[in-house]
């Protein structure tokens, strides 16, 4: 992870759980949190996000730029990174477009790259057997790493011409996990991180249930080279997925979800991104488990959820497992929609995390309307983060956001994607930063010197 200054957008207020409580907790350094969530009623195609006072939002590349699905076929714009070492660190986004099934997209999956410099924005890779390709990842050796979301999914490598705007080679890299791959990260050490899109604790494998929905570690025989290594699965020793881990293996990539249950893998209910922060990786779980009844037959039947998702921190250095962001426990629970009698703002469906430039936790839900939320590192004794608040909310109706996240070139910058969009050619990546963007940096000391502990 990049060296760190401070961005005083990330803390933020006191979550209560009763009533619209978002708006009575403790205001944040550089940011008043959203009372509530984004109404459709009130959507803006120019301005789609809600977001608070002194915030300004701009597209950064949509379908008018390059139209890769045309005849009304939206982009699917998904996950961002950008070339985070080198010369010219930060100036090229990448950008991976979640369309699935062949099938239907004869041109296949697609990853594209956009000069932040000059607008320009080209097509990088593109394959009629790339299907639903979803995470993204920057490496320290300058390649990047793309995936398939689909059961059985692929982790790929690019390799890049000098330009950085043209792939010279892709590598499938089956020795990583063959996964419904959604998040990817990586730790100083060059281990790879991956999850495994599934519900593991309702649909399972084969009629065995649980099984998959795992989170699992790459360990390479050599830093920097993805084609050897072992593959590991977490393991959990307490209820609900939250207690001591500790990681088993190693597994067979090929058959990873099957072989990582049986180690004693823990399954969890859909897990699509993570992020590795200092020493802990934090891991999105975007649905809860379900609660049961048995039929007329005796049969088990899996009906609502428990809770509405959650994301989960593991100390790398402990392996322990704990509940960091949680409805009910440190966040509001979302009941009904914006419009709605009744309506609550809450968290629900958890999707992609990304880094704050202050090491916080950045989350945008998989959800109608999709909130952007922000939790502190401070947490309780428990795990839990004492600080957890809504920064902004998406209007556009029937749309989803997803793929935040923080350049290191350009730390004033939130990078955010919109798929789906209900405007014509309206998929694209947005961009939101304060209105005066001087006073957003203070020094690393200021945060040490805050009076307030870090509890890791």
């Amino acid at each position: 992870m990049f060296q760190r200054k401070l961005l005083t957008i990330a803390l933020a207020a006191t979550v209560m759980l009763t009533g619209s409580a978002i708006a009575g907790g403790i205001k944040s350094y550089n940011f008043k949190p959203l009372e509530e969530s984004a109404n459709a009623a009130d959507w803006d195609a120019t301005a789609p996000w809600k977001v608070p006072k002194g915030f300004k939002q701009w597209v950064v590349s949509d379908e008018t730029n390059l139209n890769i699905y045309d005849n009304g076929r939206d982009d699917w714009h998904d996950m961002n990174t950008v070339n985070e070492t080198g010369p010219m660190k930060g100036r090229f986004m990448y950008r991976t477009h979640e369309l699935r099934s062949p099938a239907n997209q004869p041109e296949g999956g697609s990853v594209s790259v956009v000069d932040l410099q000059t607008g320009e924005t080209r097509l990088l890779a593109q394959d009629p057997g790339y299907d639903a390709l979803d995470g993204i990842r920057w490496t320290p050796w300058g390649t990047l790493l793309f995936a398939e979301e689909i059961t059985g999914g692929r982790l790929l490598e690019i390799y890049l011409e000098d330009d950085l705007m043209t792939a010279k080679e892709v590598v499938d890299r089956p020795a990583v996990g063959r996964l419904a791959h959604e998040g990817i990260d990586l730790d100083s050490d060059g281990n790879v991180y991956v999850v495994d899109e599934h519900r593991g604790r309702t649909s399972g494998c084969s009629g065995v249930v649980p099984c998959g929905g795992g989170v699992y570690k790459f360990v390479p025989d050599a830093a920097g080279d993805l084609s050897a290594g072992s593959l590991y699965a977490l393991k959990v020793n307490g209820a609900d997925g939250v207690g001591q881990g500790e990681w088993v293996g190693p597994i067979d990539p090929m058959t990873a979800r099957e072989s990582g249950s049986a180690a004693g893998g823990q399954s969890y209910q859909r897990p699509e991104d993570l992020e590795v922060i200092g020493n802990t990786l934090y891991v999105a779980i975007t649905e809860g488990p379900r609660d049961t009844k048995t039929d007329e037959s005796g049969a088990l039947v899996f009906t609502s959820e428990l809770y509405e998702g959650r994301v989960i921190a593991i100390n790398l250095n402990s392996m322990m497992v704990t509940d960091f962001v949680k409805p009910g426990v440190n966040v509001p629970k979302e009941i009904g929609k914006p419009g709605e009698a009744g309506h609550q703002t809450g968290f629900d469906s958890v999707d992609n995390l990304a880094e704050a430039p202050n090491g916080d936790l950045v989350m945008i839900e998989d959800n109608k309307p999709s909130d952007i939320w922000f939790a502190s590192q401070v947490s309780n004794e428990f795990g839990a983060s004492r600080y957890v608040s809504l920064f902004a909310s998406l209007s556009d109706p029937g749309a989803e956001g997803t793929g935040i996240y923080f350049s290191p070139a350009d730390r004033n910058i939130l990078y955010v994607n919109i798929q789906h969009s209900a405007n014509d050619d309206g998929d694209g990546t947005w961009a939101i930063s304060r209105e005066d963007r001087k006073e957003n940096y203070a020094e690393d000391d200021d945060r040490e010197n805050d009076g307030r502990k870090r509890d890791r």
